[in-house]
């Protein structure tokens, strides 16, 4: 009897003490890493309030703490490295930002190859799934998933009618396809965080900026600019990754039930995009109904057919040549991947 007694504490004194007991008992912290607090709304009624109450959403026992990457004093290009260095968890990642630690990311949206939302979710389902595979070969990551901050348009303090007017101005990009688009009408291409654009194109640093109409309507971009032509270049794609240190922590039904979780935000974010970038155009010209932004009375320039076929060309005399050289220069399947999943719709 005694005997037996002692087998039986033995037993519930190793369980309760077990390490895996005790993880598994544990509340999980996972620190995410935003979009900058300023970006627009995307961050600010979707994705923020998202992870304050990702918890309850769940039913996960974790402790969600979200900061704006800004706010965190952290670059945007750095995103990569502090989901690989381990000191956030989960990485709201700034595609064009962090294309310069891991060039395949800019394949998801290169210049002239996402000009409408359903394009650019064909496109960039095609090439995830090679994305996601060289960001946990090379940043210890798992991909959550990809969404588009809408796409991308030009707006200029001097009066534009096309793109041909962009010769000899310096326009303000936010990645190296858009660098070398904007080089080959004759435009230098500068690259600056978002948060000082506003204020460069007022001080005449930059005549031109490209960004989605929502974001330059939430950064104060009319103010300080007469003219948008929106001939959609991008959709600036962003998306999810999850350090897999931190995902190894959740148990298998866990780890569904955050990935679902993520999944259904990124659905959420595609659908609301398309809404901001209607209502956006509407504020940012001073056209009713402005629901989301505040008005402004930019002019609208008219898209022509030779702009668009213009951009519809980037792609294969452009983008698509630059990038293959830096993407294949740390992957060297990279282009070949690309080919096999995008290209052979567009004959690439």
């Amino acid at each position: 009897m005694f005997n037996r007694l002692m087998i039986t504490l033995t037993s519930a004194l190793l369980f309760s003490t077990s390490p895996f007991a005790a993880a598994r008992a544990e509340t999980i912290t996972l620190r995410v890493l935003g979009q900058p607090s300023g970006s627009g709304l995307i961050a600010q009624q979707k994705e923020k309030p998202f992870f304050e109450a990702l918890a309850e959403k769940t039913g996960l026992d974790i402790k969600v703490e979200y900061l704006p990457v800004d706010v965190a004093g952290i670059p945007d290009t750095d995103g990569l490295r502090i989901l690989k260095s381990g000191l956030f968890d989960i990485v709201s990642i700034r595609g064009p930002q962090v294309s310069r630690d891991e060039p395949s990311v800019l394949g998801l949206d290169l210049v002239g190859l996402n000009t409408s939302f359903e394009a650019g979710k064909k496109h960039i389902d095609a090439f995830s799934g090679y994305v996601g595979a060289r960001l946990e070969s090379q940043f210890n990551a798992k991909l959550l998933g990809v969404w588009p901050a809408g796409p991308q348009i030009i707006f200029c303090k001097p009066e534009v009618k096309g793109l041909s007017d962009l010769k000899g101005m310096k326009v303000r990009v936010g990645d190296q396809s858009a660098a070398n688009f904007v080089a080959k009408l004759g435009a230098t291409g500068i690259s600056m965080p978002f948060g000082e654009v506003q204020q460069s194109l007022s001080r005449g640093v930059v005549d031109c900026a490209i960004t989605g109409p929502a974001s330059a309507n939430s950064g104060g971009w009319p103010e300080a600019t007469t003219t948008v032509l929106p001939v959609a270049l991008q959709l600036a794609v962003n998306g999810y990754a999850i350090n897999l240190n931190s995902w190894a922590k959740f148990t298998p039904e866990q780890q569904t039930k955050l990935a679902g979780a993520i999944n259904e935000l990124n659905a959420d974010i595609w659908a609301f995009s398309k809404e901001l970038y209607e209502d956006a155009m509407h504020c940012n010209t001073g056209q009713p109904p402005c629901e989301r932004g505040k008005p402004y009375k930019l002019i609208e320039a008219a898209v022509s057919e030779a702009d668009l076929k213009t951009v519809a060309a980037a792609v294969g005399e452009v983008s698509l040549p630059t990038w293959a050289k830096q993407c294949n220069a740390v992957a060297p399947d990279c282009e070949a991947e690309w080919k096999k999943s995008v290209g052979v719709e567009l004959g690439l």
